[in-house]
């Protein structure tokens, strides 16, 4: 059976949830602290940190005697040492927390304000939101990469580059050579076997295939069916480091049937097809409890072509619900006889 956090440790996540969700921006790195230095004939303030790779980096702020811009520097440092401490006492408690490198990409990318403009955070990271999201106790599989998905053109206030936003972060991003060779890169990495990557994906009917994006100057690697998982995205929050950065994730049904699609076109890949396949029984299992109705809703919203490769899947997944979840157990056999009478 999943075991679920109490409702006051929930409570506590909703807090930081809702606090970093009125916060302009986050700073990266470590919260830090102020320093004054003097140039030439002035005196000029700089926040002190240090950055994701360790290295101390010096941020100038402006003239020390600009009292607005000095409390306004020392109440992000404020809000940065409170997030910080209570992702600590989180990460205790058992929710899910990425790690320090994935905070930063995250929130460089907030910063930037592209989950505002429609950019979805999916795969691995998505469902360890969603495990937070519902008080899931469990254990998610650690992952190296940050999946990210547009739906549809960005609708950001000015164009940015997705490379160069990316090298913002002060880490040694490069492209991953696109597949067959000339076709462009949709991904970043950093250095080595187990390197941080990051991954640009989108709605497209045949797998692989690169989409122009125009509006960060990049291409999107093609989903089919990210259309539906897409839509009607959620506002939600990630844990990395010692951030929560507000993101936007997949509705965590339709995330269920995507990744249950996902597992079973998986080919000569079983350890992936197998963890989408334990990412959907979990969620599943997790949905039913505080969302009665979910799961049907979002497997009847999916397009007759998607509904038509899930249908054989039906009975094994109500068969794998009979323990951990017994009310979503009931909605998968429901749905199977429902398709059944058609």
């Amino acid at each position: 059976m999943l075991r679920f956090h109490d409702e006051p440790v929930r409570t506590q996540y909703a807090e930081v949830k809702e606090r970093v969700r009125a916060a302009a921006r986050l700073l990266p790195g470590t919260p830090g602290s102020l320093v004054t230095r003097k140039v030439k004939n002035g005196e000029y303030l700089y926040r002190a940190y240090y950055a994701v790779s360790g290295r101390r980096v010096d941020d100038f702020l402006g003239p020390t005697g600009n009292v607005e811009s000095r409390t306004a520097a020392q109440d992000e440092i404020g809000f940065a040492e409170w997030l910080q401490e209570r992702v600590v006492q989180l990460r205790k408690l058992g929710f899910q927390i990425a790690d320090k490198g994935t905070a930063r990409v995250l929130v460089e990318l907030h910063n930037q304000g592209m989950f505002q403009a429609g950019l979805v955070l999916v795969g691995t990271l998505a469902y360890m939101a969603w495990l937070n999201e519902l008080g899931v106790i469990a254990t998610a599989s650690r992952t190296r990469d940050i999946d990210v998905a547009r739906p549809e053109r960005l609708k950001l206030a000015a164009p940015l580059e997705f490379l160069t936003t990316m090298r913002a972060t002060h880490l040694p991003f490069v492209q991953v050579p696109g597949m067959p060779s000339r076709s462009p890169s949709t991904s970043v990495k950093l250095p080595g076997v187990d390197g941080l990557r990051v991954d640009v994906l989108a709605p497209g009917k045949r797998l692989g295939a690169p989409v122009r994006m125009p509006e960060i100057a990049w291409h999107a690697q093609a989903i089919p069916h990210f259309d539906y998982l897409l839509d009607d995205a959620e506002h939600g929050a990630m844990l990395a480091g010692g951030q929560c950065i507000p993101v936007r994730i997949p509705q965590a049904g339709r995330f269920v049937w995507h990744k249950l699609y996902s597992s079973r076109r998986r080919r000569g890949q079983p350890e992936k097809a197998a963890k989408d396949r334990s990412q959907a029984i979990t969620l599943a299992a997790a949905l039913e409890r505080d969302h009665a109705g979910e799961l049907q809703r979002s497997f009847r919203a999916a397009p007759s072509e998607l509904r038509a490769l899930l249908a054989p899947a039906l009975d094994g997944l109500a068969r794998d619900l009979q323990e951990p979840g017994p009310e979503s157990h009931d909605a998968v056999v429901r749905l199977n006889q429902a398709l059944d009478r058609r």
